[in-house]
């Protein structure tokens, strides 16, 4: 077999097919090579009256005359009848057709099996295979048997004399290129079940490097929206075979499904398939080079070409190039996550073939379809990564590769290697590393992002309905408060990090980041979820040995900074440990009852889990016309515009957010940094009163616009919590009576919430009666307070008739008053100036809006730039010396009545 790197076209190949025209009986010809016939389209029957030197696009559905060759298109077209004649000429091939893509062509092959057949398939096969098998197994009386075809011998056991109708085979296999003996296979199948066929899928390799009806196969298929096509500007399917039976199977089930392929596709496939040996070759040879770096970087490479495949040499028996499909594992899904996503030349996307890179995680994507079980027995690595080279510049995918392994964390500087600076990044380990080691991992760590800023903020909650009755079973329905906790982390170069929470008594603290109690961390693995019940060693090794004397006796901002600390250390990978300084601020009020330390723990995992590279954000798409960046629009508050953070991230984001609130709370419910995450309104459930535990998202909840006001009397939610208890053991048939009632009030005002046809008049006219109802069973529970009732009787006095109860746990606490949409504005600034002159705290704003946000990295601010200085500031207080050039020094002085607009004007924001 030639090297890919020599161009096979140039290349005697042992079953060279004649030349297009008849040999001069004087100087006969040499049959010509694989590009020159891929590049000569005749059809000795066809000719083009015009001698059109490409084949004209037929672009018509019937045809006139009733003697001629072709009536309908479906049935057949001149530009298709030029395409399969070429098709069938490159692939050694006897018949040849196309249909509308590689998954119809599969459809049609197993359209010749009956109920009862048996086939006999890969166990490594691409997941739409896999999928049409299973739907043929369940739906249509199909045996399937799935077999390590890279063991001839495991076919064997399967063969039957009748009953094994198909054998279904890939070589190289999709994702993990595995060889099978196509020649080996094919003998004994005619030998022991001589009336089976033997299919190939060989979309992998094209008949350029392999032609598997030369080995014994009876069909072989491609998805030509591959390499045949090479551009992925088209979706297509071709089958071929020799038997002439076969073809005539074929042809009928083609022309009655209907799924032919059309003359425009035909004309772009037969464009494609003219440069698709050229094309391979320059493909296959950077494969090569790509390969060669990642094992040599220390990692399992699965690609027939390299000298270690197991497979390799029954695959230079029977092909003649190596193709330029890979793949690769890093023995960490999360890993492999970071790597896909850090790229920017390899595009991430299903499929292969084209002229461009493409990058994919095939259990995430091309093979999600098959579960999580089945892809572990088949031995289907989480972690796997495909890579399917294009024809760039070599040199430039090497290098776009190498940083994005670097820029994951999966490749670090080699220090004793002077030329070639790179070795692959040992797992963590959980004792200290070696002083060397640290400071090869900081000299890393400097050629990738840590200097960026993290800016995140996340909204509070209000209960609406079902306050202290969700204790016992009922139903609460919780919303997002469009008032925020924003959270900014910035870069120190000093091995420090800090923390500065604005809003509990404006205290600051830092800690050198070697004397905290790493020697008391279990590190929870990157895609692994934290145990059920928090790490009670660190959190006292915490306690003890990094909280000042100060810290230990001022109770909020002690767990505050536990939490920072906790997830911080558990979060950590291996030795490296960025170095940042975390602000913390909010626009609602803190002790209120509005979910603030909730919209915190959100902040603060958020922040973490960027900062540690166990999340990734959306890149942005191509820039638009006006010159901005590509990422789509998100309509803040309404929550009617399209989500910008996935919903896998969000989902980690809320996990560990919930270990945060376990840490300040001690037995969370789950609600409040829910809401803080995704936003919108919930129904939550906790178990009791005969109903499971549960949370359901209120689909369409329409945002409404309310009055907050914050009574600034303390609270005691235990006590209150415990009282409503004591009543129920005192007089459980009026406590049962009036929770049964607020069950009835929380799912009327689901129903009313979910309901998108309800006129919004009707909807804020039900909710307001629904407010007055739910709070005076929450004044006979005992749980009200002086301060609420007052603010109660002011706005439901005239002129502003408006409909209020408390939310929360009650007690001082805050009130929450519904604000109809007709309201005049000069009777809400009475209202306002009204409560503000009594001592309270009023706020307006919306509920049911945005969830978690996260300032793009990828955008650039307005305001400053997006990243520091590229080497740290020459300074013996790097932190300090950095904030002019950062968000920071503007977001810890700008007023709460401001910072709010002055985040939004920051750039794009990226929302739940």
């Amino acid at each position: 077999m030639a090297p890919p790197s020599v161009s096979t076209s140039s290349k005697a190949i042992a079953h060279d097919l004649p030349t297009p025209e008849p040999e001069s009986p004087i100087r006969p010809r040499q049959p010509y090579k694989f590009s020159t016939l891929c590049a000569t389209v005749e059809h000795p029957t066809q000719k083009d009256q015009y001698g059109s030197s490409s084949i004209p696009i037929y672009q018509t559905a019937t045809f006139k005359g009733v003697e001629g060759e072709y009536d309908y298109t479906r049935s057949g077209n001149p530009t298709r009848t030029h395409l399969q004649h070429h098709i069938a000429k490159i692939s050694a091939a006897g018949h040849a057709f196309t249909v509308s893509s590689g998954m119809a062509a599969l459809d049609v092959i197993t359209r010749l099996l009956k109920p009862g057949d048996e086939v006999i398939a890969g166990d490594d096969l691409y997941g739409g295979t896999n999928r049409l098998l299973t739907y043929l197994k369940t739906h249509s009386g199909v045996i399937v048997h799935h077999v390590d075809t890279t063991d001839p011998l495991s076919v064997l056991p399967h063969l039957h004399p009748t009953k094994t109708a198909m054998v279904l085979l890939e070589s190289p296999t999709n994702p993990l290129l595995k060889i099978c003996d196509i020649a080996r296979i094919s003998k004994d199948v005619k030998e022991r079940s001589p009336n089976a066929l033997v299919v190939v899928d060989n979309t992998m390799m094209s008949p350029y490097l392999q032609r598997p009806l030369e080995h014994g196969a009876d069909i072989v298929y491609d998805s030509a929206t591959k390499y045949l096509s090479g551009h992925h500007d088209l979706m297509a399917g071709v089958i071929c075979c020799n038997r002439d039976d076969i073809a005539k199977q074929i042809a009928f089930i083609i022309n009655s499904v209907g799924n032919a392929l059309t003359p425009f596709d035909s004309f772009l496939l037969l464009r494609g398939i003219k440069t698709l040996a050229i094309r391979m070759d320059r493909q296959q040879a950077t494969a090569m080079a790509v390969a060669t770096m990642l094992q040599g970087l220390g990692f399992q490479v699965h690609y027939p070409g390299l000298p270690n495949h197991p497979g390799r040499e029954i695959h230079e028996r029977i092909a003649s190039g190596y193709g330029a499909v890979l793949s690769f594992t890093t023995g960490d899904k999360a890993l492999s996550e970071r790597i896909v996503g850090a790229t920017r030349l390899w595009g991430i996307s299903v499929s292969f073939g084209a002229v461009n890179s493409l990058i994919s995680m095939p259990c995430v994507m091309s093979h999600a379809s098959i579960d999580a079980a089945t892809r572990a027995a088949r031995g289907l690595p989480e972690d796997l990564i495909r890579l399917c080279v294009g024809i760039e510049d070599p040199s430039d995918l090497l290098d776009d590769l190498e940083r994005a392994l670097l820029e994951a964390g999966a490749i670090t500087l080699d220090a004793a290697n002077k030329e070639h600076h790179y070795v692959r990044a040992k797992r963590p380990l959980q004792a200290e590393p070696a002083s060397i080691t640290r400071a090869v991992e900081k000299l890393a760590m400097q050629e990738r992002p840590q200097h960026q800023e993290i800016f995140v903020s996340a909204p509070g909650k209000v209960i609406l309905f079902g306050e202290h009755a969700v204790v016992h079973g009922v139903t609460a329905i919780a919303a997002s408060v469009d008032l925020r906790c924003y959270g900014l982390a910035s870069p120190r170069y000093d091995d420090k990090i800090s923390v500065h929470f604005h809003d509990i008594d404006n205290l600051y603290f830092e800690w050198d980041v070697e004397s905290l109690p790493w020697d008391a961390v279990t590190p929870v693995p990157n895609g692994e979820a934290h145990p059920d019940v928090l790490d009670a060693k660190l959190i006292d090794a915490i306690t003890e040995r990094a909280l000042s004397e100060e810290l230990r006796n001022h109770a909020k901002a002690r767990q505050a900074a536990i939490t920072f600390l906790y997830l911080y250390m558990i979060l950590a990978q291996g030795s490296v440990r960025p170095t940042y300084h975390f602000t913390a601020r909010a626009t609602l009020p803190v002790g209120a009852g509005l979910g603030s330390s909730a919209s915190f723990s959100v902040c603060c995992a958020t922040s973490l889990l960027l900062l540690h590279e166990r999340i990734s954000l959306p890149r942005p798409a191509a820039p638009t016309s006006d010159g901005q960046d590509g990422l789509p629009g998100h309509v803040h508050i309404s929550h009617q515009g399209r989500r910008a953070i996935p919903p896998d991230t969000a989902e980690e984001v809320n996990r560990w957010a919930f270990v945060a609130e376990k840490i300040l709370h001690g037995n969370p419910s789950g609600v409040d940094n829910s809401v803080a995450v995704y936003g919108g309104a919930l129904a939550y459930t906790r178990a009791g009163f005969g109903r499971k535990s549960g949370m359901e998202p209120i689909q369409g909840f329409k945002s409404m616009k309310f009055l907050l006001t914050d009574t600034t009397v303390s609270r005691d939610t235990k006590r209150l919590v415990a009282g409503v208890s004591e009543k129920k053991a005192r007089e459980p048939e009026l406590v049962d009576g009036i929770l049964a009632a607020i069950q009835s009030i929380s799912e009327e005002a689901y129903r009313a919430l979910s309901d998108p046809e309800l006129p919004r008049s009707d909807l804020l006219s039900a909710l307001s009666a629904l407010i007055a109802e739910n709070h005076a069973h929450l004044v006979t529970l005992g749980v009200s307070h002086a301060t609420l009732e007052a603010i109660k009787a002011k706005t439901a006095s005239a002129p502003y008739h408006l409909s209020t109860k408390l939310t929360g746990a009650g007690g001082g606490g805050c009130s929450v008053t519904l604000v109809p949409d007709d309201i005049k504005e000069d009777n809400l600034r009475d209202l306002l100036e009204s409560l503000s002159a009594d001592g309270f705290r009023p706020y307006i704003t919306s509920v049911g809006g945005s969830g978690l946000g996260v300032l793009s990295p990828y955008h650039q601010r307005r305001h400053s730039p997006v990243t520091p200085p590229e080497s740290p500031p020459d300074h013996e207080d790097g932190q300090i010396a950095l904030r002019d050039t950062l968000l920071r020094s503007a977001f810890e002085t700008k007023s709460v009545g401001e910072l709010a607009a002055w985040a939004d004007a920051c750039g794009r924001w990226l929302y739940v």
